[in-house]
């Protein structure tokens, strides 16, 4: 007897999807292998040394794929923008200067619509890097570098889609994008200038931009009685107070859940030196906010003083991370 088995829908989309990442694992493993060093090297140069900017162009998915390009350039410190090839056809060849580097995208290399961008950059001899799987193409002859593409077909069933390619095409495009991160010295700070909007911007922050200064900042003499550091506390409303020797040394802190543990009857009778915690956890007003963030979180504290030459010169509470996005 026959047995019939029936495949769910579930089955049949996971199936798909396990193929889709396979042949695209496939695309990339063929590009690590198949990656030319000194083309890549060579078009590194190029980008490096540009006077002008890094031109991105390409039609359809590739142009798609070359706008992130543009825009991770450009996060990066790579001046870079996208010039549409149509748009290029209709007077925007003008953003296009002797300077810049044009980095041209073409899968088959065939592509009608860069025609114009590469016959203006060989009138004006402007350097192009082409990004094809045919460097005996239209594309590939024009390019003074070609960075070959994988020619391993599409993930698509019908082997029209592009998949694959696009996929193969954004990891060429990082590669470029982090090779000249590093061979800028590109830094933290140096991106944080080029991301002050959305949660990005505020991890990148310095402690110095949110901590609290001046009169906002819960500071007294470590021997003051505990009636005064009550009305500190209650006054600056940032549950804690820190203290301060005669030389101006930060020695302590007490916050309100140290005062809730030693909470009697003789607590107003004591001073603050008796009640504190010393040589409590603090950090630098140049350190950046995800490390204010990482010690709070580690220490389980609430509230980082900020001290240059072991003095306090502000205090962060997790509320100001929370307040700016970062917790």
């Amino acid at each position: 007897m026959q047995t019939i088995t029936h495949t769910s829908q579930k089955d049949l989309d996971r199936a798909s999807a396990l193929r889709t990442i396979d042949s695209e694992i496939s695309t990339l493993e063929e590009l690590k292998e198949s990656i030319e060093l000194t083309s890549l090297t060579t078009a590194l140069d190029l980008m490096q040394n540009a006077k002008g900017r890094i031109i991105i162009t390409g039609m359809g998915k590739s142009g798609h794929i070359g706008r992130k390009i543009a825009a991770s350039l450009a996060s990066t410190g790579t001046p870079s923008f996208f010039v549409h090839p149509a748009e290029a056809s209709h007077g925007d060849l003008g953003m296009i200067t002797e300077d810049d580097v044009v980095v041209a995208i073409s899968n088959s290399g065939e592509s009608k619509e860069l025609l114009d961008i590469l016959n203006y950059c060989k009138r004006f001899g402007i350097t192009i890097i082409a990004i094809t799987k045919n460097p005996q193409s239209s594309l590939g002859k024009a390019g003074n570098v070609v960075l070959a593409l994988p020619n391993n077909g599409e993930a698509c069933p019908l082997g029209l889609a592009p998949t694959s390619s696009t996929t193969a095409t954004l990891v060429l495009g990082d590669i470029l994008t982090i090779g000249l991160i590093e061979r800028k010295g590109f830094s933290k700070e140096d991106f944080n200038d080029r991301h002050p909007g959305g949660k990005l911007g505020s991890i990148l922050k310095h402690v110095s931009d949110l901590m609290h200064v001046g009169q906002e900042m819960p500071i007294l003499d470590e021997n003051s009685n505990m009636q005064s550091v009550l009305l500190e506390m209650t006054s600056k409303r940032l549950g804690c107070v820190g203290f301060i020797n005669e030389s101006g040394d930060l020695t302590g802190i007490l916050t309100d859940g140290d005062l809730r543990r030693c909470l009697s009857s003789s607590i107003l009778e004591m001073k603050a030196v008796e009640l504190m915690t010393k040589n409590p956890k603090t950090i630098s007003p140049e350190a950046m906010i995800s490390e204010a963030l990482k010690i709070m979180h580690d220490k389980k504290i609430t509230n980082l003083f900020v001290i240059e030459n072991n003095k306090p010169v502000g205090v962060i509470h997790i509320h100001d991370l929370l307040n700016n996005g970062v917790a």
